[in-house]
């Protein structure tokens, strides 16, 4: 049996790593979840809705809003509790300071670290300070896990041996469609209430689903992304818009400051909501006629429901999905949105384009390949 310690603390992480703990669980592996705090509101919902424990918590000081002060933080804990545990495998995930703290713990105790979502990059500073993160842990572990030929081409110019290199797709994939096939009639009743009346009242209208999270979007940006979202509103009568907004407060009063001038009738086709769960994203996703984003995740998520994505990003590390016509880079432009929403809006034969029916990300067995993966001798 291996004993496995999964790193993890953010909304994304969890997501991402529910199918692998499902699988290595059901193959008689010990796994134990470590949650490292990072994110604390949102993250015991989804791990109470995948059964995923967690096994172990840290208790985050949060004395400095710093990155530097919280890796520093991250990492006296994570260390503690690899050097404690002794697994014969750390897990890590993506790009956080989560899952660099993890592979920092797993390398400076001499135990194998196994990155999922391995070799994403930009080539710039942006998202910060996701792509040195990234890449940094690319020098520390072990076991690389790429969902795609690009991210492990991007591993392999980078110097990381082939055999340590494995293509297996994202994890992403396996658990958007496990909560689809699993939700079933009950799909509306993942959503809060509101959100229900909401779509309800509004069911022969097409939805755009809109999040916007990125620091980096912060203040202007997101201000410029609010006023595109207003105008599409005034423009087209027929459309409405479901918005989970970030926690920070700045960001919804940044929004909510650009809806207040809307005329009534296209505020009311406005739903700004908390962010929702993973269950009642995955309803609004399927539901929507194509999404507004600057999340990694929902991009992969969209392609494997065939929903277009414009990414309000000016770049972004799953171009896959740009190349395969299923996404386009609009950043924050509000002028850029409005063009690209309304050629979707306007042009079937442009909708049906961006439409598509596999994904460029994976499967739905990418955990799978990654726990025979790791049950060879290392």
């Amino acid at each position: 049996m291996t004993t496995y310690l999964a790193c993890m603390g953010t909304r994304p992480e969890i997501i991402k790593m529910a199918s692998l703990h499902r699988v290595l669980k059901a193959r008689g592996d010990r796994i134990q979840v470590l949650h490292t705090g990072q994110h604390e509101a949102m993250a015991h919902v989804l791990y109470r809705f995948f059964d995923m424990g967690p096994d172990l918590q840290i208790q985050l000081q949060r004395s400095s809003p710093r990155l530097g002060n919280l890796t520093a933080d991250l990492l006296d804990n994570v260390d503690r509790i690899v050097s404690e545990t002794r697994p014969d495998v750390v897990l890590v995930q993506g790009d956080t300071s989560s899952a660099l703290a993890g592979a920092m713990a797993g390398y400076y105790n001499d135990r194998p670290v196994a990155h999922i979502e391995a070799g994403l990059r930009t080539g710039e500073r942006e998202p910060f300070p996701e792509e040195k993160n990234r890449e940094l842990i690319g020098r520390l572990a072990h076991w690389h896990f790429p969902p795609t030929e690009q991210s492990r081409d991007n591993l392999l110019r980078e110097g990381v041996p082939q055999q340590q290199v494995h293509l297996v797709g994202n994890t992403v994939i396996d658990t958007a469609l496990w909560v689809r096939e699993h939700m079933n009639g009950d799909a509306v009743a993942a959503l809060p209430l509101p959100v229900c009346r909401f779509l309800a009242e509004h069911a022969a209208s097409r939805l755009l689903l809109v999040t916007a999270h990125r620091r980096e979007n912060w203040g202007e940006p997101i201000r410029r992304i609010a006023a595109a979202v207003g105008e599409l509103l005034l423009r087209h009568p027929d459309l409405i818009v479901v918005w989970p907004i970030h926690p920070n407060p700045a960001v919804r009063t940044d929004v909510e400051a650009s809806f207040a001038g809307l005329p009534a009738d296209s505020r009311a086709r406005a739903c700004l909501t908390e962010p929702l769960d993973y269950p009642g994203l995955i309803t609004v996703l399927a539901r929507c006629h194509f999404t507004l984003t600057d999340s990694g995740g929902i991009q992969e998520e969209a392609s494997a429901l065939g929903r277009p994505v414009l990414i309000a990003r000016d770049s972004t590390e799953r171009q896959e999905l740009v190349q395969a016509g299923g996404a386009r880079l609009v950043g924050t432009d509000t002028g850029r949105i409005v063009q690209a929403a309304d050629e979707l809006l306007n042009d079937p034969v442009r909708y049906r384009a961006m439409q598509l029916t596999t994904s460029p990300f994976g499967d739905g067995h990418s955990a799978e390949r990654i726990a025979d993966i790791l049950a060879q001798p290392a």
